[in-house]
């Protein structure tokens, strides 16, 4: 299943969800003084597009290092996705990373900054995330670029409903927020379903 940029980036928003963990971010921010929100989103987004750039950079070598092939990691990403992909449908975001936004906004009795866990890893760079962007880049690894500016472009629109994570809830209230969770998983699970089809496509192919 070859991408482009926009599939890329669908893909990448549809993964990192951030309309869907609009919760967890109000709960991990909340404990944030105001005026230190803006710069702690935009830590924590440019750590987690870091570890994806690695991901991303490293991932020929990382499969030959592990002798895996990329009809293995197509069918496993797949997998990972449809697992995400049904959590999504059929319960809330806000249920993933409940207790561990809750632990650092009250650790020692008092609210403290995140720094890196939870927001960065696992909740924007997290292991689906992760082998969305390996398998972009061991498929097409000519488009290398397109994909570091998809995965430039979702952190940017991750980092933005992040700044503007308590307007948009009270913009579009709890209900709405749940349905457009529901019909991004729909469309995952979609994608993740053609991610395993082609991998087995391609290894039976190979194979005959």
């Amino acid at each position: 299943m070859d991408h482009s940029f926009a599939s890329a980036l669908v893909l990448l928003l549809l993964v990192l969800d951030p309309f869907g963990s609009l919760p967890i971010f109000i709960s991990v921010l909340q404990g944030v003084a105001p005026e230190r929100r803006r710069i702690v989103v935009l830590r924590e987004a440019t750590l987690a597009f870091a570890v994806l750039l690695a991901f991303m950079v490293a991932g020929d070598g990382f499969l030959r290092l592990m002798h895996l092939s990329e009809r293995s990691l197509e069918v496993a990403g797949g997998v990972i996705l449809l697992i995400i992909a049904i959590r999504m449908i059929f319960s809330s975001g806000s249920q993933i990373y409940a207790s561990d936004a809750a632990d650092s906004s009250t650790a020692s009795g008092s609210p403290r900054e995140p720094f890196i866990f939870p927001l960065a890893v696992p909740l924007l760079a997290g292991p689906s995330a992760m082998a969305t962007v390996l398998l972009l880049a061991s498929r097409q690894p000519q488009q290398l670029m397109q994909w570091v500016g998809a995965v430039t472009a979702a952190m940017l629109v991750c980092a933005s409903v992040m700044l503007a994570a308590d307007r948009i809830r009270r913009w579009l209230g709890e209900s709405m927020v749940s349905a457009v969770e529901k019909l991004m998983g729909l469309v995952l699970t979609a994608i993740a379903v053609e991610m395993i089809l082609a991998g087995l496509k391609r290894y039976f192919i190979g194979t005959l």
